[in-house]
């Protein structure tokens, strides 16, 4: 194998294995011969980009993301890597956890709500929210439903209605809060 060329056959096999086809399966998809397939894989040959492209559509990506070098992709987040904004009115601080999660699938926060705060009303919208009451008690309203969140307990919702937290205690809150799509 050449030095400093792309490794492609290495890469797509490994998405195909991902995905649980066999070199038979891709290349029915593909309409190419499993050979091909085969000799693409061991890098013996190289596709060209319209049949590359038709490869990466059935294996569900494009060309853009299979080059898309994530090794330089951030994993790990230090405390210095947040950003926290307080709302003394309603009594919450946010701390975003992920720089730029916005951009991501999910996006995951800590909550800090004072006694007799509240987080912002979210209108109801498509995905899922997930939460752990790492502190304190919070109250989970989901449209007209309440719903009391203890310390170690987690919430799960798809939300229906108007829905935010509110902590009604003597005791500050803390929860971990991840919404997908991102909504903070």
């Amino acid at each position: 194998m050449e030095t400093g060329r792309p490794e492609i056959g290495r890469k797509l096999k490994r998405l195909r294995v991902k995905l649980g086809l066999t070199q038979e399966e891709l290349a029915a998809r593909t309409e190419l011969t499993k050979g091909f397939i085969s000799q693409l894989e061991n890098d013996i040959t190289s596709p060209s980009i319209a049949t590359l492209m038709d490869i990466l559509e059935a294996l569900g990506t494009d060309i853009s993301a299979f080059f898309n070098d994530r090794s330089d992709a951030r994993v790990v987040f230090t405390p210095d890597d947040t950003f926290e904004k307080e709302d003394d009115e309603a009594g919450n601080a946010i701390r975003w956890l992920v720089p730029n999660a916005q951009k991501n699938a999910l996006e995951p926060i800590l909550v800090t709500i004072a006694p007799g705060g509240q987080t912002e009303e979210l209108d109801p919208h498509e995905g899922e929210e997930f939460g752990l009451v790492l502190s304190g008690a919070v109250t989970l309203a989901d449209g007209d439903v309440k719903y009391r969140v203890k310390k170690g307990d987690s919430f799960y919702l798809h939300p229906q209605g108007v829905h935010y937290l509110f902590n009604n205690g003597k005791t500050p809150a803390k929860v971990l809060w991840i919404s997908t799509p991102p909504s903070f």
